[in-house]
């Protein structure tokens, strides 16, 4: 039996995947702002933790992090999930809305991470799972802060797994696509109220596809939380797991774009190391 502590766990990926890993015969720490909503949702199950936890607040995540250990003992899954989104163009996002966009997707995030390390650090074992997007690995217009935030996961991802290998301590950036889930409704995703007319063509595309696609996402939750519930169980799991053909199509365009650009500029990127002196090569 594994012991889980998913953040953001009354609604979206989050609930779905406290559901799955519950019928798995599975313990869940379900963290959620309102652990009511948790209680609600999947009622009274002897396997079930609900706490109140705000990403946001470092002391409560160390609070909840101390309860699931009193509780089960350990902590072997953490699924770094909760998280909002922001649409607009850079410019339109305000200096508010960014700072709060980074305090959860972020600073929430980390404030996790070092309140369940040093039980995992213990144990000499567990699995992060630190939920990005396609977006952490291809960013666009509509969505650059937002991509950022996400941007930043990947990075801590990556450190975290060099970090964390040798105490053996596994790190994954999970990538969704476009699933269909409340992500771009307004329970998920916050739209900044400034609208520049030079960016109608643009992010205001951006703004209008969104409203569009909602509820006709390609992507099926249920088949994200069933995969997420047997990757933990993979013996070495990467440090990227994407989700969804539109997570796998954009990749594949970023490599092709990427590989375009060390071919044009190859030259140029390489002139810029000290020369090699004569007789020092091989």
């Amino acid at each position: 039996m594994r012991i889980w502590f998913i953040t953001g766990a009354s609604r979206g990926f989050g609930a779905l995947i406290t559901r799955q890993a519950l019928a798995a015969g599975d313990a869940v720490v379900a963290a959620a702002r309102n652990p009511q909503a948790v209680t609600d949702r999947f009622g009274d199950h002897p396997q079930l933790m609900a706490v109140k936890l705000d990403v946001t607040d470092e002391a409560e995540a160390h609070a909840a992090a101390k309860a699931a250990v009193q509780r089960f003992g350990r902590i072997d899954v953490l699924v770094n999930n909760a998280g909002y989104g922001l649409l607009g163009a850079v410019e339109e996002a305000t200096g508010a809305e960014v700072e709060a966009l980074y305090r959860t997707n972020v600073f929430g995030l980390l404030n996790v991470t070092r309140a369940v390390l040093p039980h995992m650090r213990r144990q000499r074992s567990g699995h992060i799972l630190n939920f990005s997007s396609v977006g952490g690995y291809q960013s666009g217009a509509g969505f650059g802060v937002y991509c950022s935030t996400k941007f930043a996961v990947e990075g801590l991802s990556e450190a975290l797994a060099d970090e964390l290998a040798p105490l053996g301590i596994h790190v994954t950036a999970i990538e969704p696509g476009y699933f269909r889930t409340d992500f771009l409704d307004s329970t998920s995703l916050s739209i900044s109220p400034t609208v520049i007319a030079d960016y109608a063509g643009t992010a205001g595309s951006v703004r209008t596809f969104a409203a569009g696609i909602s509820h006709a996402q390609p992507g099926d939750p249920e088949r994200l939380a069933e995969a997420v519930i047997a990757f933990v169980a993979a013996p070495n799991p990467p440090v990227r797991l994407p989700l969804g053909s539109d997570t796998v199509a954009a990749i594949e365009a970023k490599h092709r774009a990427d590989a375009a650009i060390l071919k044009d500029w190859r030259a140029i990127a390489v002139s810029t190391d000290f020369p090699v002196e004569a007789g020092t090569a091989g």
